[in-house]
């Protein structure tokens, strides 16, 4: 009767700590390109924001950095200015991104923007109309999404603004994805066939009719007010038109303080930062027995947000 040969390699193990070792040695931490963005966090958390030019010199109140150093030693090392201050070199994240946009206008919060995307179905090559661009925090979020194959077309009617949000996304590196259009949207959108459409507008039941031409039949379109009587007035203008599967709520966040012996909420949360409205665009002609559909009356299985 034969032996059946173990699988097992006969041969010892590597020691894992050596290993490691040598391997941090050759490359302690993940390598950076020229023309990447950076994130340099000061000893206070402060956070520099860098396209990555081997030849600059940072200049902070800490001191000078030389971006050489920063290519050298890659993400997550800690690099000294030449007063002595030691700054992390981190990888940044669309989080950090939306947090460090400059405004001059209330912005739209990360915990409204992560619903949005996943609503809208942002994703790589879509295209997407937004309206109402302000400083930019969203149409960051729009443009990290997209990538390059995709394209954002964000319409700003103040001129001062527009400029303000082409800065922003400059500064992160996410310009060439998006085209922002100085206009009023009341003369109608350019684009045909989007994938998707967002309105941040006083009153955007002035501009429902301009939908139809520029969204997908059967895309979602969806919007942002800060006061439950503007919900209503929408609600009833999206009853006269074609829009199904309509969805109203709003997101609050209440964090915690990280103490292991002591973990207890904060004593402040973000609360009501404004309601998000979602519909579809339908392909029926509206008539007088259109009927509001909400996606909670909606037969099959529910999916709570």
């Amino acid at each position: 009767m034969k032996t059946k040969k173990s699988s097992i390699d006969p041969r010892p193990l590597p020691d894992r700590k050596n290993t490691a070792g040598r391997m941090n040695k050759e490359q302690p931490y993940p390598m950076i390109h020229a023309g990447q963005l950076v994130m340099l966090v000061s000893p206070k958390g402060k956070r520099y924001f860098r396209i990555l030019d081997p030849s600059e010199i940072l200049n902070t109140n800490d001191g000078q950095l030389q971006m050489q150093k920063v290519l050298e030693n890659g993400f997550g090392s800690r690099l000294d200015t030449h007063l002595g201050k030691t700054y992390t070199v981190l990888k940044p994240t669309l989080y950090d991104l939306i947090k460090s946009v400059r405004r001059r206008t209330q912005i739209i919060y990360p915990k409204d923007i992560g619903y949005i995307v996943i609503k809208l179905g942002v994703g790589p090559g879509s295209r997407v109309v937004e309206s109402g661009c302000g400083s930019g925090a969203l149409t960051t979020a729009l443009a990290w999404f997209v990538g390059d194959q995709g394209r954002v077309y964000s319409y700003e009617r103040r001129e001062d603004f527009a400029l303000l949000c082409r800065e922003n996304l400059e500064k992160n590196g996410l310009g060439p994805r998006v085209e922002i259009i100085n206009k009023d949207i009341s003369l109608g959108f350019e684009q045909q066939e989007v994938d998707a459409l967002f309105m941040d507008v006083r009153t955007p039941w002035d501009f429902l009719e301009h939908i139809p031409g520029t969204l997908l039949p059967g895309g979602p379109v969806g919007f942002l007010l800060p006061t439950a009587n503007q919900v209503s007035t929408l609600l009833e203008a999206l009853e006269q038109g074609p829009f199904a599967s309509v969805d109203v709520l709003e997101i609050l966040v209440r964090r915690y303080k990280p103490v292991p012996e002591r973990l207890r909420p904060e004593d402040r949360m973000v609360a009501h930062t404004g309601y998000l409205i979602f519909a579809r665009l339908s392909t029926g002609v509206p008539d007088s027995s259109f009927e509001l559909h909400l996606e909670s009356q909606a037969e099959g299985d529910v999916c709570e947000p």
